[in-house]
């Protein structure tokens, strides 16, 4: 038992030393490592960070595609109250369907009836 006590206890020291970084002991590696630039040196500002613009959204109008309330929800109807709409996306909605709830500001949502009629759009 004391074998394996020994054998893992070295396994483990090796592998803990095989994770440490060493700094440079001797005289030789200290003058060879790249100096940092004297006190009297002044230091380069890092110029200031610009903040970032987020990339235009576009938005969605739902009343623009108002007029498509009543109709049946086909793949065509559906891509032309999107257009109309000015929206990157659509969701049909379907009675008691789960959704999620994130915002989005660019799509266009459409609430169908069980007979797959339009019943609202809106967007989000």
């Amino acid at each position: 038992m004391a074998r394996y006590s020994v054998a893992i206890a070295a396994l483990l020291l090796t592998t803990l030393a095989a994770c440490t970084t060493s700094e440079p002991s001797s005289p030789e590696a200290s003058a060879s490592a790249p100096s940092t630039p004297a006190a009297s040196e002044p230091a380069t500002p890092a110029p200031p960070a610009t903040p970032a613009t987020p990339p235009a959204q576009r938005g969605c109008d739902s009343e623009a595609a108002r007029s498509f309330v009543g109709q049946v929800a086909t793949a065509a109807v559906i891509e032309q109250a999107r257009s109309a709409a000015g929206a990157e996306i659509a969701r049909t909605l379907k009675p008691g369907q789960m959704v999620t709830m994130e915002f989005h500001a660019s799509r266009l949502n459409i609430d169908v009836d069980a007979g797959n009629a339009i019943t609202n759009v809106r967007c989000g």
